[in-house]
């Protein structure tokens, strides 16, 4: 009778971790999430410009389509060659040429950009929750797999 009174209620908290909410419709793209609206970042590609001290890199447009009015927002992925565990997220600056840009300097200052901390979380078999442990201010940002320059933006109003 223990045995069996143990088995119902380990099940019972398995069958409670379940996640029921929004799901992704695409793989290996970033969705903000809004309640039960999930909304898709921006994709694209960072130009990279290596300069003597420093590598820009310069994401077209001046702000991303995809906004939240959270300031510490959760992101859902439906991982396949994407690694949730493997992204950084940057606050980007407006540039002189009216784009999105974020200054690395080659030698770490004090004053250096450094990613802004998230943590990810495996829900299901390849879908992770992502959330942002550090408070956004309003502005831009752009959360890139590590290594590579593809970007996913959003905007924080």
């Amino acid at each position: 009778m223990r045995i069996l009174l143990t088995l119902l209620i380990g099940f019972s908290l398995l069958a409670q971790d379940r996640y029921d909410g929004p799901v992704p419709q695409k793989r290996d793209a970033i969705f903000l999430r809004h309640a039960d609206k999930l909304v898709e970042l921006d994709q694209g590609t960072a130009q990279q410009t290596d300069r003597k001290n420093e590598t820009m890199y310069t994401v077209a447009g001046a702000s991303a389509q995809a906004k939240t009015p959270m300031a510490e927002p959760i992101f859902l992925i439906d991982a396949e060659n994407l690694n949730p565990e493997r992204l950084s997220l940057y606050k980007m600056e407006t540039g002189k040429s009216g784009g999105r840009e974020l200054m690395i300097p080659n030698q770490p200052k004090k004053n250096s950009p450094r990613p802004i901390r998230m943590n990810a979380d495996r829900l299901e078999r390849s879908l992770w929750k992502v959330e942002v442990q550090e408070f956004l201010e309003n502005g831009e940002y752009c959360i890139s797999p590590d290594g590579e320059n593809k970007v996913f933006c959003f905007g924080v109003y």
